[in-house]
């Protein structure tokens, strides 16, 4: 009888399609677009089964303005003295290395991170990213919001500074190991994506670029625009998986996003577009191609361009907001479930 109560109360066998190892991110930045710099780095190094082996933090110089001070305390004389990105990034590298990059947020991390090191004229060495996020969220984790804290309240970690890297690395580390065993035990698929290495070259010397693809043997293509695309070339359709909520309707001021809203791009961002529109895609929202009647908000920098879809929007009274107010409403997009 003991041994049958033994067998029968055995865990279950940890999912073999599962990750060999985590690399848990944290990244402080001079603030959200495209040219903005990394100043800080924290990286906690998880085994299989989220347990920390080690743990590093670095800071930054990032050669300008160190951006919001009052939120990440990294004044521009504490980082005068700290390494360049190019100084740090082998060590980075090791760290990262044959794992997965695991974070809050993900893809503005891997963004930060592909962008620094295509500075650096290196290639990042992530091959997949976890948002903890979206893990979250396949778990049906009863969280207020999707901010880290939540996250961190609803498993009993304690926040000691946040916003400094570290602290946010291992906040999210102690949160991501019970939510790695509880798919685990549970059997659910983690919810991983393609990392997309980048590289910088210019246009002319006047006009550098971060974001093209490399070419065959890793060196950058000529005759390809920012994205990756040969140049004079449209940018060729993604096709995403559809999205799984229901459209809400439209955005209303002054209140977040909520899942299954669709949005429309129009015009140049400062985040690479197809980052832009894998951030909106990991909220739960559905990104649309066009502008139409269904579309919920319109995400230009140019709201008096005589773009197609700024036309549209102008006549269906589809609400029009800019790129940054769209990345501040990313931080908190509303479950699907809410009304």
């Amino acid at each position: 009888m003991l041994e049958d109560l033994t067998t029968a109360s055995s865990p279950a066998p940890w999912p073999a399609a599962y990750p060999q190892g985590y690399a848990v991110v944290d990244v402080e930045t001079t603030g959200l677009a495209r040219d903005d710099r990394i100043i800080s780095a924290a990286v906690y190094r998880l085994d299989a089964r989220g347990e920390v082996e080690d743990h590093w933090y670095t800071m930054v110089n990032p050669e300008r303005d160190p951006g919001p001070v009052w939120i990440h305390g990294l004044t521009t004389e504490v980082l005068e003295g700290a390494p360049l990105f190019q100084d740090i990034a082998e060590e980075f590298s090791d760290r990262l290395a044959d794992r997965v990059l695991v974070a809050h947020n993900a893809v503005f991390d891997w963004s930060m991170i592909a962008r620094e090191y295509a500075r650096a004229e290196r290639e990042a060495p992530v091959r997949q990213r976890l948002c903890t996020i979206a893990l979250s969220k396949e778990l049906g984790l009863p969280l207020p919001n999707h901010k880290l804290e939540s996250l961190a309240a609803h498993f009993g970690v304690v926040q000691q500074r946040a916003h400094h890297a570290l602290d946010d690395a291992r906040v999210l580390a102690e949160a991501f190991r019970p939510s790695l065993r509880a798919a685990a035990r549970d059997g659910i698929r983690l919810p991983l994506l393609e990392c997309r290495p980048l590289k910088e070259w210019s246009e002319s010397p006047a006009a550098p670029r971060i974001g093209r693809q490399s070419g065959s043997g890793g060196q950058p293509s000529g005759g390809y625009s920012s994205g990756g695309y040969p140049s004079g070339s449209w940018r060729p359709s993604r096709k995403r998986p559809a999205c799984p909520y229901p459209n809400p309707g439209r955005y209303e001021a002054d209140k977040p996003l909520k899942q299954g809203m669709r949005v429309a791009f129009s015009g140049d961002t400062s985040v690479d577009r197809e980052l832009l529109e894998d951030r909106a895609v990991e909220a739960g929202l559905h990104v649309a191609t066009s502008l139409s009647r269904l579309t919920s908000l319109l995400v230009t920098n140019d709201p008096d361009s005589s773009t197609s879809k700024v036309v549209k929007a102008k006549q269906f009274g589809t609400p029009v907001i800019d790129e940054a107010a769209f990345g501040q409403l990313l931080r908190d997009v509303a479950p699907a479930s809410e009304k």
